[in-house]
């Protein structure tokens, strides 16, 4: 998000994309797929590390990606962006210390691209079928109208948004629904 603020303050927006390191989005503390999606919702995102790291050990080490669900939601923001070019997922892992063999790298290379190839059935099927479209469209549902879409579009005043709290009261926070995306997204991975 610093970097998207830089570029957008300076005006820079148009002229770069950026590079997701998702490993680095591990040691900040963000779920792997977090800059992937952030990148794109600013339409910066111009290419993938294809790497993930351990969030136990605290250092940037670089790991192939072999978590599907993972996989699935980054191919899932990019199929949302209609594609990733002219940049691509760069493959530039390491194996852990402990695989010495030639063999290791060959099947840490190769296990990374089926993990990303299954990544990338599942989110065709994630958004093919819709669900978990539909369902975040009902749970943001009051932004697409009234005071809802007002304060989405940023039109909305401070002075507005307290005369509805003080006509309408508290609104009722409506349920995340976390386990629920996360069930569904399990039965497509």
């Amino acid at each position: 998000m610093t970097v998207i603020g830089f570029l957008k303050h300076f005006g820079l927006e148009k002229d770069y994309k950026l590079n997701i390191e998702p490993n680095h989005t591990t040691l900040a503390g963000h779920g792997y797929e977090h800059d992937v999606v952030m990148a794109a919702a600013f339409g910066m995102l111009g290419s993938i590390d294809s790497n993930t790291g351990s969030p136990d050990l605290g250092w940037d080490t670089d790991q192939f990606p072999m978590d599907v669900k993972n996989c699935t939601m980054v191919m899932k923001t990019v199929l949302e962006m209609g594609g990733l070019a002219p940049g691509g997922l760069n493959f530039d892992c390491k194996v852990r210390r402990e695989s010495t063999d030639l063999e290791d790298m060959f099947i840490s290379h190769v296990g990374a691209m089926d993990a990303f190839a299954r990544g990338l059935k599942s989110a065709a099927k994630v958004l093919q079928e819709g669900v978990l479209t539909r369902l975040v469209k009902e749970r943001y549902l009051s932004f697409s109208s009234g005071i809802g879409a007002r304060i989405a579009k940023g039109t909305a005043t401070m002075e507005e948004c307290e005369d509805y709290i003080m006509q309408k009261g508290e609104p009722k926070a409506a349920s995340g629904k976390q386990e629920k995306f996360e069930t569904i997204l399990n039965h497509y991975v």
